[in-house]
């Protein structure tokens, strides 16, 4: 029987439940330790000062190295991009959409605007990556930092806190939330780019347990981890965490190309670039130069 850790908000059950069903599904048991961790304690901080930091994640590394778990399932955006000593990534999800959404109240609705939402909108986020992003194409709006799980934000969105609001589109369909009675406004993750590795699930294990790493490795998705090591490749040579105004993605077509979008606030100006290669070695290099060289 396997031991499962995970934080107990209902997306990362849903993650947690996944895993569970993924494991049965080649005949192994599993059952489910919740874990608190320092992002679910903190509330008075910005996302932005959590994710990538290892603010929902250390609780249950710590558990893991201590044998308490056999198994974390983590968003692979909040990993750390330096590994805590002992434990690996085993293996990674499939990917669900990458992309952001920005989530609208109807009254705020402007067509006629990009995004479609009215000048001087209110707009909640706490990661300096879509602050960044949404100022470099709209400057009117305001900004508002916005704490919670993904179902009190959109409730703080309905109450009038916020004109819209930010989610992953990812925890949006996993939870199967039913916003039709707000304006969902799709944003491609080439032109407003994601958290890297966003979207994808990473499957953490102690480095030697050989029995469960070999488990997890029937559920890995390799082509996955190919275009999430870049973006998280990027992260780590510009040597940050969320607090960096960062996004990348990076995608696969279907003759085998890698091709890389980022996206990043340098010395007070948005900076975009794009990457395209017939192999991922070099791709996170080539975006770090072009990001420091862009006019």
């Amino acid at each position: 029987m396997l031991k499962i850790g995970t934080r107990g908000s209902k997306l990362a059950l849903w993650q947690a439940e996944f895993t569970r069903s993924e494991l049965a599904r080649i005949g192994v048991e599993s059952e489910l330790v919740i874990i608190k961790t320092q992002g679910d304690l903190v509330q008075h901080l910005g996302f932005d000062k959590l994710e990538g930091k290892g603010f929902f994640t250390k609780e249950i590394e710590d558990a893991l190295l201590r044998g308490d778990i056999d198994l974390a399932v983590h968003s692979m955006k909040d990993l750390p991009t330096s590994p805590q000593d002992g434990l690996v990534i085993t293996a990674v999800s499939y990917r669900d959409n990458p992309a952001d959404w920005l989530i609208v109240r109807r009254e705020a609705v402007d067509p006629q605007q990009i995004f479609k939402i009215k000048q001087g909108a209110v707009v909640g986020t706490s990661a300096s990556r879509r602050k960044a992003q949404l100022l470099d194409y709209r400057p009117d709006v305001q900004l508002k930092d916005i704490r919670g799980n993904v179902p009190t934000r959109l409730e703080k969105l309905r109450s009038g806190d916020f004109d819209a609001i930010f989610l992953a589109a990812a925890g949006v369909s996993r939870l199967a939330l039913d916003i039709s009675d707000l304006l969902l406004v799709e944003l491609n993750p080439r032109e407003f780019v994601p958290a890297p590795a966003q979207g994808v699930l990473a499957w953490q294990t102690n480095r030697d347990d050989t029995a469960t790493r070999l488990i997890m490795k029937q559920l890995h998705h390799p082509d996955i981890s190919a275009c999430t090591n870049v973006e998280r490749r990027v992260l780590q040579l510009m040597s940050g965490g969320c607090q960096l105004p960062l996004g990348v993605h990076c995608e696969r077509d279907a003759s085998g190309n890698y091709h890389a979008f980022a996206a990043c606030e340098v010395d007070g100006a948005m900076r975009r670039v794009r990457v395209s290669s017939s192999t991922s070695v070099g791709v996170a290099e080539q975006v770090i130069a072009m990001l420091k060289d862009a006019p």
